[in-house]
């Protein structure tokens, strides 16, 4: 006779054959796709980027995402934010997401909530995330403002949670992930762009290409989705902690230190990524070893260390001309 805990360690038949071109990578397997269906992916806006990444983690097999943006569906969104149709124009983006992503993986639990994440709202937003302390959790800031971007940031190191970034204006995309527990050194949001830097430029005001939106939310998907598959069961320290482990970077799939900690660019003219490593700013007021909220900082200099540990098959990149600014 199965046991309950036997079944909860064994995909169903149907299961295993919905998710099989997944299993059969041997980096995956049956175990992989089992830690998928326990994660939990909090996702904060569902624009062109956060909806498509809500339907690859979806579809994949993730077995629970919070869906956070207060904003509702506009004529203007459709042509990238695939999702949505003019019959959904007007009505709250995540109530439509979790109608049709139901439809679309109906193993996936979907907790929905229509209001913009500011750090007065976000305690209902991670208590919920934080709640069960054997789900690998990871969050992505699909966002498309400094703002939204600096308060998800301070919450994820606050709460030691993986985040992964990813925005796109014009022809210019940024994708970057950082894990204060599994490697600190990468730095944060903050160390890349202090709350004092100026973004000009948005998809409002530049424009985008819908195929170029898609590329990168892809990308942000691919990253957290190997996040997820590093990520190990909690041990009985991280059950009392409420933080996840992960593996050592011998994992099969990826190493930790390729993914967390390195800065990408993607220039959509040319087709060509760029990469730099990224250092911890020790001065940083969210995650630097000596708080400085009060002191007055030039935002080029984490952005010129970044430059200065630049690795790539082509010209220097420098980030200063990248714009911090996402897709909504």
């Amino acid at each position: 006779m199965i046991t309950t805990q036997e079944q909860a360690q064994s995909l169903a038949n149907k299961d295993f054959i919905r998710y099989s071109r997944q299993i059969f990578l041997p980096e995956v397997g049956e175990a992989g796709q089992l830690q998928l269906k326990q994660a939990h992916v909090l996702i904060v806006g569902l624009g062109g980027l956060g909806q498509l990444a809500a339907q690859y983690l979806a579809c994949a097999g993730v077995g629970r995402l919070t869906l956070v943006d207060g904003d509702r569906v506009e004529l203007s969104n459709l042509p990238r934010q695939l999702l949505f149709s003019d019959d959904d124009i007007g009505h709250h983006k995540t109530h439509i997401a979790k109608q049709k992503l139901a439809v679309l993986a109906q193993g996936c639990e979907i907790d929905a909530v229509a209001k913009h994440l500011t750090l007065e709202s976000a305690s209902d937003v991670f208590a919920g995330l934080l709640a069960h302390g054997k789900e690998a959790r990871l969050v992505l800031d699909c966002t498309d403002n400094l703002a939204a971007r600096h308060c998800i940031n301070r919450l994820c190191v606050e709460h030691a949670l993986p985040l992964v970034s990813a925005s796109i204006a014009a022809f210019n995309g940024q994708l970057f992930a950082v894990d204060q527990q599994r490697f600190p050194a990468g730095g944060c949001y903050h160390c890349i762009f202090p709350s004092n830097t100026r973004a000009p430029q948005n998809c409002s005001s530049q424009g985008v290409l819908g195929p170029s939106v898609g590329v990168m939310a892809s990308m942000q998907a691919l990253l957290a989705m190997q996040l997820l598959l590093l990520a190990t069961p909690p041990t009985s320290e991280t059950e009392q902690t409420g933080n996840q482990s992960f593996e050592d970077t011998s994992q099969p799939i990826a190493s930790t230190r390729a993914l967390l900690g390195r800065f990408w660019r993607f220039d959509a003219k040319s087709l060509k990524w760029h990469s730099a490593a990224l250092t911890r700013d020790p001065e940083c007021e969210v995650c630097g070893l000596k708080p400085s909220a009060l002191m007055p900082r030039e935002p080029s200099k984490s952005v010129e260390r970044a430059n200065a540990n630049t690795h790539h098959s082509t010209t220097a990149v420098s980030f200063k001309s990248v714009p911090n600014r996402g897709l909504l």
